[in-house]
């Protein structure tokens, strides 16, 4: 036997659980000062002192100076170490793979955007995935071996029992059973895979408008349309991998569409999905479309009608709000969530207007009532939902001293 170390109640463990506790408050508020972490942990002064001398001889915190505004000299701060170890996070669509590397506190310290235009000769996708995680990491004038999880969020989702990548025969390269043992053998990493609008979700869970929230739907409409569904605070996402992919919902006001798995349409993405507006648009006379892909001529449109209190711009912002809401309440009546979430170019960009609508179409289509919201991280949320993902893993590592 190994000794008391995973008993509960041994010194050992309960050292583990206050270092757990001071680390979580030294990431939650900051630089904190011995006599503060001791009052908001209820340890004593002497205890709160030698907990931080072992955590600075593990490397996980550091002095960052002394506090001001009080007469005498400072108290000494301590917060979390950042270099103690870093993360990756990639967003990758069919144009590109965005990639960034974060801190342990969560900052970005480096960044870079690698093109693989669907026009341009394939290179593989392990070839793809490292020359981004290596422009990231060069960024952040690191060496590759410093990171310690790569999460990577792609539309559809990677079949758990298969290891295939399903509803996203958009994303070329990406569906060999073989390919997380080969970027895991390529990066000297751990690597997972999750469905970008459920990386959104989990950003906005950590650090958004669904903060303290357990049961909620995110709505995302950008590239594609989708939903992420968290569930007693966890995401669920279904057998295959494929809870949440909304696109594919028959909804009214759409043709029946069939053979989904082949085509990768559904009738709420027919009805509802960015590429669906610039034609609503010409419909309702408007001509001066501005340029650019679908999601930002979506995005650039919705926001004018948000603009608007009449005319076509308006007739189209109120269009749009009707097949929406049409989705969604086939949702509030099957999950009937306390919240739903707004999330994507295409629906952050009618603002406060287009959520008002949404929220009366939902009153007069659906039983429930969900409280919609506007999501709260706009910048690059499936990269920051990698990011949080990865730290989240990381932390529990890093932080369990108990080893």
């Amino acid at each position: 036997m190994g000794g008391s170390a995973g008993v509960p109640g041994t010194p050992r463990v309960l050292r583990a659980m206050n270092d757990r506790a001071a680390l979580e408050l030294l990431l939650e508020h900051g630089p904190l000062s011995r006599t503060r972490i001791g009052a908001l942990t209820g340890l004593s002064k002497p205890t709160a002192s030698q907990l931080l001398v072992r955590l600075e001889a593990a490397g996980l915190v550091m002095m960052t100076g002394t506090s001001e505004g009080r007469p005498g000299p400072g108290a000494q701060l301590y917060a979390i170490n950042p270099a103690a170890a870093y993360v990756a996070g990639l967003d990758v669509t069919p144009e590109r793979i965005l990639a960034a590397v974060a801190d342990l506190t969560g900052a970005v310290v480096g960044a870079y955007e690698l093109p693989t235009s669907k026009h341009r000769p394939a290179r593989s996708v392990v070839e793809q995935v490292t020359d981004a995680l290596d422009g990231a990491v060069r960024a952040a004038r690191l060496d590759r071996s410093a990171v310690r999880r790569v999460v990577i969020g792609t539309p559809g989702a990677f079949d758990p029992r298969t290891s295939r990548l399903r509803y996203a025969s958009h994303l070329r390269g990406w569906h060999s059973p073989a390919l997380h043992d080969d970027l895991a053998a390529a990066l000297a990493a751990p690597v997972e895979y999750d469905n970008d609008v459920n990386l959104v979700a989990l950003a906005e869970q950590r650090l958004g408008a669904a903060r303290g929230h357990d049961d909620f739907v995110l709505l995302w409409n950008e590239g594609g349309l989708g939903a992420a569904l968290v569930l007693g605070g966890r995401l669920h996402r279904g057998w295959t991998g494929g809870a949440g992919e909304v696109g594919f919902l028959p909804v009214p006001g759409a043709p029946l569409v069939r053979r989904v798995s082949r085509t990768g349409r559904g009738g709420y993405q027919e009805l509802a999905g960015c590429h669906t507006l610039p034609r609503l648009a010409r419909d309702l006379g408007i001509e001066d479309l501005p340029p650019g892909s679908d999601a930002e001529v979506t995005a650039a449109l919705v926001a004018r009608g948000a603009d608007s209190a009449t005319g076509p711009h308006r007739r189209l912002l109120e269009a749009y709000a009707t097949r929406l809401a049409t989705g969604l309440a086939a949702l509030a009546s099957v999950l009937d969530p306390e919240l739903v979430l707004l999330s994507g170019a295409c629906l952050t960009a009618g603002g406060e207007p287009l959520r008002a609508l949404l929220q009366a179409e939902l009153k007069d289509l659906a039983a429930c009532q969900p409280r919609l919201v506007l999501g709260g991280v706009r910048e690059r949320p499936v990269l920051r939902g990698a990011l949080e993902s990865a730290l989240a893993t990381t932390r529990d590592e890093v932080f369990d001293t108990s080893r």
